[in-house]
C-alpha cells in the first residue's frame, strides 16, 4: 500500500511499534507520513516528510516589497524602509533584490543581485556579509524585492520524535507550556491502550484515568509533574477519561490541518509541520473530570461521545440551545453540519434560525459542501437547513432569505433577539459584522465571529461586558486593501 504512495495519513489509534513500522517504511520509499489522532478536546498531528523535503514557497503569499528610506554604511550594511509603506514583512534568512538603488557608490546596482537578510525590526534589516563601512555616501532610495527560494527540510522519524520531540509548534500562546505536557500525557494514553489490547480508559473511570498519570510520572524526563502540579494533572486525567470520545468540531479541526499537511507534501507550497503539533479546548472542561454516572454511555444515543466529555446536563443545553446563524455560505455551511451532529437546538426548547440572501452558484460547490449541482439557483439557507435536517432529523431550524440590517429591524427585532441563546456570523463583509456587533451589545447576546481569506482565518468570541467586542478594534494598515473578509487583529 505504501509503495508508490505520495503520502500515507494514519487517522487511528496504533500501537507504537507499528506507528513506527509504517513510519520506517514510509522514510525508506520517500513517501510522507502522517498521524492524526482525536480524543474528546485533545488532538494531535505528526509529520515525517523524510529527511530532506525540498518546500519550495515558504508561505505562499506574494512577494514582499518594500521601499528604501536609507542603508547606512556601516559592516553588515543596515537597511530602512519607509514606514508609511508598512512593515517590510521579511524574516531572517530570505533573500532580497534591490533596483534604482540611490547611493552607497554604486555597491547595490545589479538588479539580479540578491541579498540574505537578518531581520532587525519591523522596518529595519541587516544584509549578511555585506560590508558597507567603507562607502561615502548612505543610499537614500531604493526598491526591495523578496526572492522566493526553495528551502530544504529535515524531518526526524516518529521513534525519534517520540524519545525526543525537539521544539514543538504552539497551537495556542496563551498555553506557552501545554505542548510539551500534552506530548507526555498521549506517551502514557498508548502506553496504557498498549497494556489493555489498544482500549482506551472508559469515560469516568478514574481509576484508569489514574493509571495513566502514574504512567506519565514514569515517562515525565522533563519533571513537567514534578511536585504539586494540580494544573498539569487535571489535564492528564481529562485526556484519558475522554479518550474514547470523538467530537465533530474537533474531527473538523483536525482533519482540516490534516488536509493542508496533504496539500503541502503533494505541492511543495507552504510550511509543513515538522514533528508533532498539538491542540486542546480544555476551557470546555469542568475543574475536574465529571462522575462516572454523568458521562457514561448509554449505547443508545447519537450523542454519548458529547456526553463523555461534557456530560448529561451539558448536552441537554445543547439541545435546547437557540441560535441565529447568520451567512449560509463556507462557514456557514461548516457551524451547520457541526451543530447537527453535536445536536445543538435538536431538543424540544431549541431552534436554530439562519438567513442568507444568496442562492447557489456552480462555484460555491468547490468549498460550501452541503450543497450539489441539483441544488444550483435554489436559495443557500432553506437547502443548507434541509441538508442539516437529514443530517439530524430532531434538528429545529428555520430558513429565511432576509439580510441583517437596519431595514429587516421589523423581522429580527426585540421579540426575535430576546428568544435568542446567542448569534453566529456566518458573513463576508465588515459592514455586516460591525451591525450584528451592535444587536449583540444591545442585547446582551454572546457573538460567535469567524472570516477567513485562503489559507489564513480567525475567530473571535464576544461575550457583553466581558470580552471585547468586534467593532473595538480595526485592523492595522495594509499596504493594498482587499474587501476585507478576514479579522487579523486582535486574534
Amino acid at each position: 500500500l505504501i509503495q508508490g504512495a505520495s503520502c500515507v495519513v494514519v487517522t487511528v489509534p496504533l500501537s507504537t511499534p507499528l506507528l513506527c513500522a509504517i513510519d520506517e517504511k514510509c522514510r525508506a520509499s520517500n513517501v510522507c507520513f502522517i498521524y492524526s489522532l482525536s480524543t474528546g478536546v485533545f488532538g494531535k498531528v505528526f509529520c515525517d516528510f523524510g529527511e530532506s523535503f525540498v518546500i519550495a514557497d515558504k508561505d505562499g503569499e506574494n512577494p514582499a516589497t518594500s521601499q528604501v528610506e536609507n542603508i547606512l554604511t556601516s559592516n553588515p550594511a543596515v537597511v530602512k524602509v519607509l514606514e508609511d509603506q508598512g512593515r517590510h514583512g521579511l524574516e531572517t534568512g530570505d533573500h532580497v533584490t534591490f533596483s534604482r538603488v540611490k547611493g552607497l557608490d554604486g555597491m547595490l546596482s545589479d538588479n539580479k543581485a540578491t541579498y540574505e537578510v537578518k531581520v532587525t525590526g519591523p522596518f529595519t534589516f541587516e544584509l549578511v556579509n555585506m560590508d558597507a563601512s567603507q562607502c561615502s555616501e548612505v543610499a537614500s532610495q531604493g526598491y526591495i524585492t523578496q526572492v522566493k527560494t526553495p528551502v530544504t527540510a529535515s524531518f526526524r522519524s516518529y521513534r525519534e520524535a517520540l524519545a525526543d520531540h525537539g521544539e514543538l509548534m504552539m497551537s495556542d500562546f496563551a498555553k506557552f507550556d501545554r505542548p510539551p505536557l500534552l506530548h507526555l500525557a498521549y506517551r502514557a494514553l498508548a502506553s496504557y491502550a498498549e497494556s489493555h489490547d489498544m482500549v482506551y480508559p472508559m469515560p469516568g473511570d478514574m481509576a484508569a484515568a489514574k493509571e495513566v498519570l502514574s504512567l506519565a510520572k514514569t515517562l515525565d524526563t522533563e519533571k513537567l509533574l514534578e511536585g504539586d502540579n494540580a494544573a498539569a494533572e487535571r489535564i492528564i486525567l481529562h485526556l484519558a477519561s475522554g479518550s474514547r470520545s470523538i467530537l465533530s468540531p474537533m474531527c473538523a479541526t483536525l482533519g482540516g490541518i490534516v488536509g493542508q499537511e496533504v496539500l503541502k507534501s503533494c505541492s511543495g507550497k507552504f510550511t509543513p509541520i515538522n514533528g508533532f503539533f498539538y491542540f486542546d479546548a480544555d476551557e470546555c472542561l469542568p475543574e475536574s473530570p465529571l462522575s462516572s454516572s454523568d458521562v457514561s454511555p448509554t449505547g443508545t444515543s447519537r450523542y454519548d461521545s458529547n456526553i463523555a466529555v461534557f456530560g448529561k446536563e451539558t448536552q441537554q443545553k445543547l439541545l435546547d440551545l437557540n441560535y441565529f446563524l447568520i451567512g449560509a455560505g463556507a462557514i456557514g455551511c461548516e457551524m451547520l453540519k457541526n451543530w447537527a451532529l453535536m445536536g445543538v437546538a435538536c431538543g424540544e426548547k431549541g431552534k436554530i434560525h439562519i438567513t442568507d440572501m444568496d442562492r447557489i452558484e456552480k462555484s460555491n460547490l468547490s468549498r460550501q459542501f452541503l450543497f450539489r449541482n441539483s441544488d444550483i439557483n435554489e436559495f443557500k439557507s432553506a437547502t443548507a437547513a434541509r441538508a442539516a435536517k437529514a443530517m439530524n432529523p430532531s434538528m429545529n431550524i428555520v430558513p429565511y432569505q432576509e439580510k441583517v440590517g437596519a431595514d429587516t429591524e421589523e423581522i429580527f427585532g426585540d421579540d426575535f433577539y430576546d428568544k435568542l441563546s446567542g448569534v453566529c456570523t456566518a458573513l463576508d463583509n465588515v459592514e455586516a459584522r460591525l451591525y450584528v456587533d451592535q444587536r449583540c451589545l444591545f442585547y446582551r447576546l454572546p457573538m460567535l465571529e469567524s472570516g477567513t481569506l485562503g489559507t489564513k482565518g480567525n475567530t473571535q468570541i464576544v461575550i457583553p461586558n466581558v470580552t471585547e467586542n468586534y467593532g473595538a478594534t480595526r485592523d492595522p494598515p495594509e499596504k493594498s486593501i482587499p474587501v476585507c473578509t478576514l479579522k487579523n487583529f486582535p486574534n
